[in-house]
């Protein structure tokens, strides 16, 4: 296939990462071939590494993308005071962000494996960085009486694993609303790791 005529980088870089992204999430990294994502993309394979130098830099920058995304947008989110309204906070946040993003949140989870060392090292240590801020929530309501939790890291891993764990089974348009959904989980939290 020729290159579409016309067809500028700012336009066909994120159209590489888009198509990337769709079939990672619908095949799997280790099936996806440079080839199927130029074929999606409407270019040559030789055209995609003018926007990428391979498919493991493609996929490390897919993930980059989604934490640093992440990161941003919970640093934008207001902190109110006490540790509970925090945590409410992070619940909703966490919720809303994923279910707008459910190609993105299946690779980020299912397709780390397949990063080399080094670009495992980034990623990890940006998810680091979330589960760290929920991490200190928790820490903060074990210290205001609010909460009783045995162990605060383990029980940021549980809760988040929990939360994102609604991209597996919600669907627009479904039963449930995602105002409704948070509001279910935020419950099932706070009873969670409420004292007594």
């Amino acid at each position: 296939m020729a290159r579409t005529q016309g067809s500028h980088s700012d336009i066909t870089g994120p159209r590489v990462r888009d198509a990337a992204l769709r079939l990672f999430a619908q095949y799997g990294y280790a099936a996806v071939s440079m080839r199927q994502i130029a074929r999606e993309v409407g270019v040559q394979a030789g055209a995609l590494y003018n926007y990428t130098p391979d498919k493991q830099a493609l996929l490390f920058s897919l993930l980059r993308g989604h934490m640093d995304e992440l990161l941003e947008a919970w640093e934008a989110v207001p902190r109110p005071e006490g540790a509970v309204a925090r945590l409410e906070g992070f619940v909703r946040f966490h919720i809303r962000f994923n279910l707008d993003r459910p190609e993105a949140i299946f690779i980020s989870y299912m397709e780390l494996r397949n990063l080399e060392p080094a670009n495992f090292a980034v990623i990890e240590a940006q998810r680091k960085r979330y589960e760290s801020a929920l991490e200190e929530i928790l820490r903060d309501g074990q210290a205001e009486g609010a909460f009783s939790v045995p162990d605060t890291r383990l029980a940021s891993y549980a809760l988040i694993a929990m939360l994102t764990g609604v991209n597996t089974w919600y669907r627009a348009g479904g039963r449930l609303s995602i105002e409704e959904v948070a509001d279910i989980y935020w419950d099932m939290v706070r009873k969670s790791v409420a004292i007594g």
